[in-house]
């Protein structure tokens, strides 16, 4: 607790009577008189009304000084009760007024500034409410307590803000790297496939140019050994030519016979070169035609943005199921943070759309699409009326979800839910995949973008969007 200073009697003694104030009043100069003792300086003065102290004429009247009055007022009491010395007065310490001179034992509740007595009769406080010091001290220190308070929450609010966005920023990170990771796996399949597709053509080069080679060596083969036995008569008929008659004569017919030599045909037969046009025409269409065996299509992704933290997703995200476990992710606009539900990463407004969901064994799931609207943080039932336009199974009951819920009959339990949305006209039809049968169709215009929607609250069995035919098709001129 604060200490206690002193105030000597004559700080509220009257400087005319010398006595504590009795009704005091002050002057336009700042100085105070008993009310009394003014008024009877004055009348001995005649016309003048000019202050005791510092001759300054006042053409106004005096002005009661309440403030003073009620310190007098307390020094008296308590003086009386013997709670203070005689000729002091207690107060809390304070500096000094730096105008006047004297104990700043006021607080001004206009100003929020301590003043001295004099101050409280000046032209810039007078008027203003004031209290003690002692009482401004408490209301300002609860004054500040609860701005302190305040403080202090919003500095916790600031902090886990704060918090959450460095998680944000941890959370890019992460998503960053699972996408470098995925696309390079993704390339690397792509790579080996056309490595491999790369290979297996430079054997098939290898193949034909070593077989066409072969035949081509082994017809010169045969052409080496035509012309050496050729060689060979010419120098055996050379040799008989240039003997005598009679020897000439006597080996004519074997020299003759060894100058027939067996016709062979000498000329390339058809397909001796590469097919280089079989190799190289249109390759890269012909590997694209071989490749869509290796890629597949999902005609809706789902978005991990918008996944609750309950909600595990696959890397290729076109499969979500249900967990225990509450993921720490970002508190994201797109998130749904109560309804385990997911959305699809790309919205529609206008043209036809279509998309195949396996929710196998899975016994508790909604299906359908959701308005860009939808609320996403907050527990609302999937219905109509809040932006839902789906399907149900629940408790082993199907349902459309109208307002109210429309109860379903189906001959068996559909393994793959086939969507169909009709933006341009409004339809949006549900179907079993397995033989087209009709369940459900909403028609209602759409006056924003939609997107596929999933809802699972069964951890048996994942739901999975289910991939696409892809074929590589060639329009022929006419």
């Amino acid at each position: 607790m604060a200490g206690r200073l002193s105030l000597p009697e004559a700080d509220l003694s009257c400087p005319i009577c010398c006595e504590i104030f009795r009704d005091p009043v002050v002057l336009k100069c700042s100085h105070s008189f008993c009310s009394a003792c003014l008024r009877q300086y004055w009348a001995s003065r005649g016309r003048h009304r000019d202050c005791p102290l510092c001759r300054s004429e006042s053409a106004e009247e005096p002005v009661s000084s309440l403030t003073l009055r009620n310190l007098c007022e307390s020094y008296i009491q308590e003086s009386e009760d013997g709670d203070a010395p005689a000729g002091e007065l207690y107060c809390e310490p304070g500096e000094v007024c730096s105008i006047h001179g004297e104990k700043l034992k006021l607080f001004c509740l206009l100003d929020k500034e301590p003043i001295c007595v004099v101050c409280h009769t000046s032209r810039r406080h007078k008027q203003h409410d004031c209290c003690p010091v002692s009482e401004a001290v408490v209301d300002i220190k609860e004054e500040m307590n609860l701005s302190l308070s305040t403080l202090q929450e919003k500095k916790e609010a600031f902090d886990k803000v704060k918090q959450n966005y460095e998680d944000t920023v941890a959370h890019i990170q992460v998503q960053a790297r699972f996408v470098e990771r995925r696309t390079h796996e993704e390339f690397e399949k792509l790579h080996s496939f056309l490595r491999t597709e790369e290979e297996a053509r430079m054997v098939e080069l290898r193949e034909e140019e070593e077989l066409k080679s072969r035949a081509i060596v082994q017809k010169i083969e045969d052409i080496t050994q035509t012309i050496t036995s050729v060689s060979e008569s010419i120098r055996a008929i050379e040799e008989v030519v240039a003997s005598d008659h009679v020897l000439l004569l006597r080996n004519c017919k074997r020299t003759l016979a060894r100058a027939r030599v067996p016709d062979i045909d000498l000329a390339l037969v058809p397909g001796t070169l590469i097919d280089v046009a079989r190799h190289l025409g249109s390759l890269q269409y012909h590997v694209w035609e071989k490749m869509h065996q290796i890629v597949k299509y999902t005609p809706v992704t789902l978005d991990p943005n918008t996944a609750a933290p309950w909600l595990q997703l696959s890397d290729d995200l076109t499969c979500v199921s249900d967990s225990d476990d509450k993921q720490k992710l970002p508190d994201n606009p797109e998130r749904f943070n109560l309804d385990t539900a997911v959305l699809g990463s790309c919205g529609f407004t206008s043209g036809k759309h279509g998309w195949d969901i396996n929710v196998g064994e899975n016994t508790a799931w909604v299906v359908g699409v959701a308005k860009q609207s939808v609320l996403k943080k907050e527990k609302v039932s999937s219905v109509l009326k809040n932006g839902y336009l789906s399907v149900y199974f629940y408790h082993k009951m199907y349902f459309a979800g109208t307002s109210p819920l429309t109860r379903l009959s189906l001959k068996r339990n559909p393994q793959r839910i086939r969507v169909q949305l009709d933006c341009d006209r409004g339809k949006l039809s549900f179907y079993d995949a397995q033989d087209n049968t009709h369940i459900y169709t909403f028609k209602q215009t759409l006056t924003e973008m939609v997107f596929p929607y999933l809802w699972v609250g069964c951890k048996q069995s994942p739901l999975k969007i289910e991939p696409l035919e892809v074929s590589v098709k060639v329009d022929e001129c006419c």
